[in-house]
């Protein structure tokens, strides 16, 4: 057998490179992902605790004074990661509902449902940092700014996907009917992310850009990179545990349903 770059390849190659992929895909059943989530969530656990110490101390005993805000400006070392993780952890839920939707997995809608809460915390928190900073900033804790209001409304889709999960009994129409309200909501993402150049807005633009280098102090940059990884382990580390409760309770209520059947 000739690949497509000319060399020879046998068919028990074929055979085992088939294999490690469906392998992998094997990992979509919920009984073979169990004991995976169990083993990583502790390192992935691990990994955001020396993050987050690693960020902190960059963040508030390294990076130095920013010369305009002054002291004020270190929020947004909780702030920025917590508005990032707000948005990409809803893509990612959004993107594991569309999964659910066309592909059936069950590992998929889970999932999304074990984001959902951290979602929901990282908005939350980015809210209330935000208005920390902008009170002293611009002299209140909140104005119906685009970018604000958007966040806000973000929070509500967390919640309301929460809340329409809790209030549906049967959980595959509660899966479906989740997954419809999160991929409707994914238009509220680049509405968020770019507000500040459709509109005139009261918050500031990116300091951060993959097309122009960062307007702010190598260190600076660097607390706030590391508070990001330390915000994406977390993430992951309480999706693995919660997805894992998920599993246990989904499995029960699948018992419970073919027993009264």
């Amino acid at each position: 057998m000739t690949n497509r770059s000319g060399l020879h390849t046998t068919p028990i190659a074929v055979r085992q490179s088939a294999s490690r992929r469906w392998n992998w895909l094997a990992y979509a059943s919920p009984v073979r992902f169990d004991p995976l989530a169990r083993k990583l969530a502790p390192w992935f656990g691990a990994a955001a605790l020396v993050f987050l110490i690693a960020g902190l101390y960059v963040g508030f005993a390294v990076a130095p004074t920013d010369a305009q805000q002054g002291e004020v400006y270190r929020i947004i070392f909780l702030h920025v990661p917590a508005a990032w993780m707000s948005m990409f952890i809803y893509l990612v839920m959004a993107g594991y509902c569309a999964l659910g939707l066309v592909l059936r997995t069950r590992l998929s809608s889970m999932m999304a449902s074990a984001l959902a809460p951290t979602g929901a915390l990282f908005t939350a928190l980015a809210l209330w940092t935000g208005a920390l900073w902008g009170k002293p900033t611009w002299g209140t804790w909140w104005v119906w700014d685009a970018r604000l209001t958007s966040e806000l409304l973000l929070l509500f889709l967390y919640l309301g996907f929460i809340a329409l999960e809790s209030a549906i009994e049967d959980p595959r129409r509660a899966e479906r009917a989740c997954a419809v309200l999160a991929v409707v909501g994914v238009v509220n993402i680049p509405v968020i992310y770019f507000s500040v150049q459709w509109w005139n807005t009261l918050h500031q633009g990116a300091s951060i850009s993959l097309t122009a280098a960062p307007s702010m102090a190598m260190t600076m940059l660097l607390g706030m990179l590391l508070m990001t990884l330390a915000c994406w382990m977390y993430s992951i580390c309480v999706a693995l545990v919660r997805v894992r409760c998920i599993m246990r309770e989904r499995t029960d209520d699948d018992h419970n349903l073919s027993t009264q059947a």
